[in-house]
């Protein structure tokens, strides 16, 4: 009877017992007649014990000169260890190598440093580290957390376009696709517009996928193709958008701390800091902020925007997110409702995340009134011909209603505590790479 095929990350059900393990040569390590070829699969890395007296000498020798990267089936005994990484090693008995990676034309990841462009030029294989998997595990987990998050609390999926016919956050900021028939579209900024059409339909609705803005930016913050996930509710005001928010960031970081201690490990993530992550979150108006950050040196004026310093100062005090609302609507899209009190403020808000990881969500109440609607268009000299559908929700049965945006890669490099966003998506997408 063969073997089992079974996965690293399942080797503790397995010990005592023969298995094999399908991967690749991590990195060997050699001491007279026997060697110890680390073997990750994707789920993980285990040590293997190969002897050279338990082996034919031909396999033993090629394990012993294995390349690095070399793919492999190996066959062995589990045994429970408590000084190897994960608690158990596998002593081979038998071995497949399927390819072995040419001496001539080495693995160009060596264990030595190398520049971050280099890197980035070898994403395709840097992808292989253990850092930069542990990096994608926890974005899995982020990911899978924030369905299971909206799909708990009532919400449903609904995708939204990609292939756009005007603008959502601004026409500065678009990439221009060509159609069919010469006709001009743009990729989405977001699939807010279209969510809100979906909420008149559902309730509360979410859509979650790629996004794309013409940015030049260089920040460490900032991506020209990234995920968002943006949930919208019917019958909502700026309150209960401010509670979804704070809930869903609570429940997601209690799901990495559940989940993925072990890659917080790899990436030597201060969890107490993440643990301090609870409800409630303070809060604050645009106004105060501005007091705050002066009060601190910064130059800021009252209408402007916060920068990434503006963001990192108002959370160097905090061990949790805060929450700053009613921006002067100027510097806030056509779409946010005004306050009663006061219409030169927008019923929006930005969570912002300490540590410097800056705003991980933005979202408020929408306009819902369609003499109001149609005035902001004009006033962000949108042409309104190309928001007639959108006017009709306001037209048939409009009611006061609201969402957010929050993206992915940004919360997972907070989560992640990484330098800069370009970690947490594999293959990122910025203002001078599109490769590979």
């Amino acid at each position: 009877m063969s073997a089992p095929r079974v996965r690293i990350a399942d080797i503790a059900g397995y010990d005592g017992q023969t298995v094999s393990i399908a991967g690749w040569l991590y990195n060997l390590r050699r001491s007279g007649k026997i060697c110890f070829p680390l073997l990750r699969d994707g789920s993980g890395i285990i040590q293997c014990v190969a002897v050279k007296a338990n082996l034919p000498e031909a396999l033993f020798e090629s394990l012993k000169d294995l390349t690095q990267e070399s793919s492999l089936i190996v066959t062995g005994k589990v045994r429970a260890e408590a000084r190897a990484a994960g608690g158990f090693e596998l002593d081979v008995e038998a071995a497949e190598i399927l390819q072995r990676v040419p001496e001539s034309d080495p693995y160009p990841i060596t264990p030595k440093d190398h520049g971050i462009e280099f890197l980035m030029d070898h994403r395709h294989l840097w992808l292989r580290s253990k850092r930069q998997a542990a990096i994608l595990r926890i974005r899995h987990e982020v990911v899978k957390a924030i369905r299971d998050y909206f799909d708990n609390h009532g919400f449903t999926l609904v995708d939204t376009p990609i292939f756009t016919p005007a603008a959502c956050e601004g026409t500065s900021t678009l990439f221009e696709v060509k159609y069919f028939e010469d006709e001009m579209v743009y990729l989405t900024q977001s699939g807010q517009l279209y969510n809100e059409a979906n909420a008149m339909a559902l309730g509360k609705v979410y859509c979650f996928g790629p996004t794309f803005r013409a940015e030049k930016s260089k920040t460490r913050r900032h991506l020209t193709e990234f995920w968002m996930v943006e949930p919208e509710m019917a019958y909502a005001d700026l309150e209960d958008v401010k509670t979804l928010a704070e809930g869903l960031v609570v429940y997601c970081v209690g799901r990495v701390l559940e989940h993925r201690r072990a890659e917080l490990d790899v990436l030597e993530r201060d969890v107490k800091k993440l643990e301090a992550i609870q409800a409630p979150f303070p809060r604050m108006s645009y106004d105060d902020a501005v007091k705050v950050l002066q009060a601190k040196g910064s130059e800021i004026t009252w209408g402007g925007d916060f920068g990434n310093t503006d963001e990192t100062l108002l959370t160097q005090d905090c061990d949790r997110p805060i929450m700053v609302d009613r921006y002067p609507s100027e510097i806030k899209a056509f779409y946010f409702q005004p306050d009663a009190e006061n219409d030169k403020l927008a019923l929006g808000v930005d969570v912002i995340a300490p540590e410097g990881y800056g705003e991980i969500i933005g979202g408020g109440q929408r306009i819902h009134d369609p003499e109001l609607l149609l005035r902001r268009l004009k006033e962000h000299d949108l042409p309104p011909e190309a928001f007639n559908w959108y006017m009709d929700l306001r037209k048939y049965g409009t009611v006061p209603h609201g969402g957010f945006g929050m993206g992915v890669e940004r919360f997972v490099a907070w989560m992640c505590g990484t330098e800069h966003i370009r970690e947490c998506i594999a293959y990122p997408r910025m203002l001078y790479r599109t490769r590979p």
